[in-house]
């Protein structure tokens, strides 16, 4: 490995020893890990090492944004649980001259219309909380099959009286071997801190993750199957829950596990994910995040929660793609995107 990009991933280390070490509920700022694209969701809701022409993958890893993405415009819409609703729209340019390519895109997630009540309940009218955060992205290659990139982000969020605003960083590193179409990827994402807190005095910490991937296209069959490891940096991500701890005792205010579950415990960090290639134009994605069905799925009831799917139809001028994600038995969303290639439509030319 070349000094530049070891030296590169020392920083990435580095950086997320410094940075708060935390799981979802404990930090500020959830909506960053909700996947923007249609893409990201079929995936099991991340992956840093996919190989194709997805824009929206930069959004997890900035190593992942490519020269070939030069003029590509995607939107997403999402119909998430209960009314809430997100969109996201991206565009990115390849700077020939600076050997560098940027994207530049928003994520807003609107929580619908809630009834706003003093204390002693009394309705006094309504009110919409929102979050919303702008993304700037810049790649580049290094040799031959190097990339790195870097992400810093803008996060405004408001619930009525009470506003939050904060700035994060991710960035990104990726190998990429086309003669064996293999990808491997790193990515250090949301490090950063609140710049005004929701209180006075009670700063939060950002949603960190330090992840790693691998995309590997087989040789004779149109399908890439990925696995990507989330968490890196702490062994038992489980939600400490001594009531739904299976094999526990509880002794004199102390929990006492009697069972290890090394295996459960190490499960839950992989997301697996495969891509089948349907001719020229048809693609199909399954991924399951184990993680998430230990987490959400309700007991004996597990349906498919943890799984996802989705269908995209990849064009020279337009790629569409639907994707649906099963969080429980009865409680999944769908999520719809267009990425528009403008340079294919004569609208933008490379500097």
């Amino acid at each position: 490995m070349s000094k530049r990009c070891s030296l590169f991933i020392a920083c990435i280390l580095c950086i997320q020893s410094l940075t708060a070490q935390v799981l979802g509920g404990k930090s500020v700022f959830p909506f960053l890990d909700l996947p923007a694209a249609p893409q990201l969701t079929a995936l099991g809701g991340m992956n840093v090492s996919q190989q194709t022409e997805d824009i929206s993958l930069a959004t997890v890893s900035p190593a992942l944004l490519r020269p070939s993405m030069h003029g590509h415009l995607q939107a997403n819409y999402t119909s998430y649980v209960a009314d809430v609703r997100y969109g996201h729209v991206m565009f990115g340019y390849h700077a020939e001259r600076l050997q560098t390519t940027f994207a530049g895109s928003v994520q807003y997630v609107n929580y619908g219309s809630m009834a706003q009540t003093d204390a002693a309940g009394n309705v006094q009218g309504t009110f919409s909380p929102r979050d919303i955060a702008w993304q700037l992205t810049a790649s580049r290659r290094y040799l031959e099959r190097w990339y790195y990139g870097i992400s810093l982000k803008f996060i405004h969020s408001r619930y009525q009286p009470y506003s939050s605003t904060g700035i994060a960083a991710d960035v990104g590193i990726a190998y990429q071997d086309t003669t064996r179409q293999l990808q491997i990827g790193l990515a250090a994402r949301n490090m950063g801190a609140q710049l005004r807190t929701y209180v006075n005095g009670n700063r939060e910490p950002l949603p960190f993750d330090l992840q790693v991937g691998i995309s590997k296209r087989l040789q004779h069959l149109p399908l890439q199957l990925s696995a990507t490891i989330h968490h890196l940096y702490q062994f038992d991500i489980r939600y400490a829950d001594p009531a739904l701890e299976e094999g526990s005792l509880i002794s004199d205010g102390d929990t006492v596990h009697t069972g290890s579950k090394a295996f459960d415990k190490l499960f839950r960090h992989f997301v697996l994910a495969a891509q089948w290639e349907i001719g020229r134009y048809v693609e199909l994605t399954l991924a399951y995040n184990h993680l998430r069905r230990q987490e959400l799925a309700w007991s004996g009831q597990t349906g498919l929660s943890g799984f996802s799917a989705g269908v995209g139809v990849i064009t020279r001028k337009l790629q569409l793609r639907y994707a649906r994600a099963w969080y429980q038995r009865a409680a999944a969303f769908n999520q719809l995107g267009i990425n528009l290639p403008l340079q294919q439509w004569g609208m933008l030319v490379r500097d």
